[in-house]
């Protein structure tokens, strides 16, 4: 599968990847070598790497528990701490394994360390695959809300591994199909439609509709590496999914949702919204609730959820000047950025959802 030339990097897919990883390595003449992993990416996706790593130099291992809640700067203490007594330099470079909370927190700390030291990312989940690892991004959490630390800093490459995937539970692979749908409601009506009934997907062209999920967040990143303009189109779902996210880590009444389950309800959300600012039609409407509703559980929300998640939504990375910013859909394929809905909105939105 060809490279993709990503903003300042190249992105590898499939076994191939890793020759162009060695003769990076090589190339570049590293002092150390570290790789960051969580207790689930160490146990079934490092000794895949480590067999195709050719290199003479020490490898540090690094490992942090597995789960969002481990996406804070307490554990960025604890790996700075690492890589100081391992002898980490400006010269030394960081491997990151596993899904997006091991990419955004090791390009994070990565970005940070020494002012800055070389991170490549090797994604290990659908969700770190098709979005986490792509475009730069690289934060933690600050207490539930999310990625309000961090930075735009990109990876001297990123090698996707298709192959790693088959250590992912069903609930995982659900979690990353979520970005995948969001590439194409805001980007390629056609690519949408491959989604439409997932008793059609033929799993194993999946590699390829993985290439095309990751190109077009690179095509729009490319645009706007910043987010000051059209990359603002990816947040669509978001807006509200992060809120609901973050309500659900935060009550202890709740079961933790993973990212992707909570930005399937904020895409359906956010198109109920789209259609009642006349953006989409009804059908347009129906289509994408119905589609999403066959892939992922109903989440039940009750009255009281309601004004803690608009309470959060003040927070989101997104707003300007105290509003509440949205990207809505405008037809499927295309969006509207900065755009604004009231509380009254919203909450029909989540009414419709209940129903």
């Amino acid at each position: 599968m060809q490279p993709i030339k990503a903003n300042g990097y190249p992105i590898f897919f499939g076994e191939s990847g890793y020759e162009f990883l060695n003769a990076f390595i090589e190339e570049r003449k590293y002092s150390n070598l570290f790789i960051l992993v969580d207790t689930h990416s160490n146990e079934y996706c490092l000794p895949r790497l480590l067999s195709f790593l050719a290199t003479t130099k020490t490898i540090e291992i690094i490992e942090i528990e597995s789960g969002e809640s481990e996406k804070n700067i307490n554990t960025c203490v604890e790996i700075w701490n690492i890589l100081t007594e391992l002898g980490g330099d400006r010269k030394s470079l960081l491997v990151n394994l596993g899904g997006g909370v091991i990419t955004d927190i090791g390009g994070f700390v990565a970005s940070t360390f020494k002012r800055g030291i070389d991170f490549i990312h090797i994604p290990s989940t659908l969700l770190a695959m098709v979005d986490a690892s792509v475009g730069g991004k690289n934060g933690v959490d600050l207490g539930n809300l999310k990625n309000q630390i961090g930075v735009i800093n990109v990876p001297q490459m990123v090698l996707i591994d298709t192959e790693y995937l088959n250590t992912l539970p069903q609930n995982q692979m659900r979690s990353g199909l979520a970005e995948m749908l969001k590439h194409g409601l805001i980007f390629d009506a056609d690519y949408w439609n491959h989604f439409l009934d997932l008793s059609t997907v033929d799993f194993a062209d999946f590699d390829l509709l993985i290439h095309r999920s990751i190109a077009i967040k690179n095509e729009i990143v490319m645009q706007d590496p910043t987010e000051n303009g059209i990359r603002k189109a990816l947040n669509f779902g978001h807006t509200l999914g992060h809120a609901i996210e973050s309500y659900f880590l935060e009550n202890e009444t709740k079961e933790n949702l993973l990212h992707g389950e909570a930005i399937a309800v904020g895409m359906i959300l956010e198109s109920y919204i789209s259609w009642q600012k006349g953006l989409i039609s009804a059908e347009e409407y129906l289509q994408i609730k119905t589609a999403i509703n066959a892939i992922f559980d109903k989440i039940i929300f009750n009255e009281n959820d309601l004004q803690p998640v608009l309470d959060l939504l003040i927070h989101d990375k997104k707003n300007e000047y105290g509003k509440i910013q949205f990207a809505l859909l405008d037809g499927i394929g295309k969006i509207k950025i900065n755009q604004e809905a009231d509380n009254e909105l919203i909450a029909k939105s989540f009414e419709d959802y209940r129903h």
